[in-house]
């Protein structure tokens, strides 16, 4: 489906099962910037720990603190959301995805990819980084606790490097898949031995 077709058929994120997507990425993987234009573009919530520490000297367990407090309350609204909260390791994603199902939520893992060189680069020097730059100490410490998401976990994956539009594309593809596949399935064809018309709806 072309790029404008898909944001025509989905003006927001108003899905029939409501998605956490929850990014996952290296520092300076990109993983603001597809998560803050993706949320603008269809006005959705979004959780960020690297925004609400920039808000101030705050210790990282009381952002951790908050940032599952916004989460817990957001749950509410029954609205899609974009989450870039922890989820570097498969323990800190299993807990997010538990969260999700357990409010009635379809979790969703979006990976950006991003070679280990523009990464570290980006998350380093990189003045205009959302939450500020880091040390190189710090960028080791986090590529070496990184934990890859696997096959099991399904994750949609977008390349750190690509625009915008193509990386919604991949994203939207995906979410608006079981939709296309409902809509094929909404009326039932009538057999000819029936008698009359009658039209069966799958809710």
């Amino acid at each position: 489906m072309h790029n404008l077709a898909i944001l025509s058929y989905m003006k927001s994120l108003s899905l029939t099962t409501p998605h956490m997507i929850i990014m996952v990425g290296l520092p300076g993987s990109g993983k603001s910037f597809f998560a803050e234009k993706f949320a603008s573009t269809f006005g959705a919530p979004y959780v960020s720990t690297d925004i609400i520490s920039s808000l101030g000297a705050l210790e990282p367990q009381l952002i951790e603190t908050i940032s599952m407090y916004l989460l817990s309350e957001l749950l509410k609204t029954k609205q899609s959301i974009i989450v870039e909260c922890p989820a570097a390791t498969r323990a800190e994603r299993l807990e997010l995805t538990k969260k999700a199902r357990a409010n009635g939520y379809e979790p969703l893992i979006v990976w950006v990819q991003t070679d280990a060189a523009t990464t570290k680069t980006r998350a380093t020097r990189d003045k205009n980084k959302r939450g500020g730059v880091i040390s190189d100490e710090q960028y080791e410490r986090t590529l070496t606790r990184f934990t890859a998401p696997n096959s099991l976990e399904r994750p949609v994956v977008i390349s750190g490097k690509h625009t915008y539009a193509s990386q919604a594309k991949v994203v939207l593809q995906k979410l608006s898949a079981p939709r296309a596949e409902l809509s094929t399935q909404q009326i039932a064809p009538i057999r000819k031995t029936q008698q009359g018309r009658r039209n069966i709806t799958i809710r």
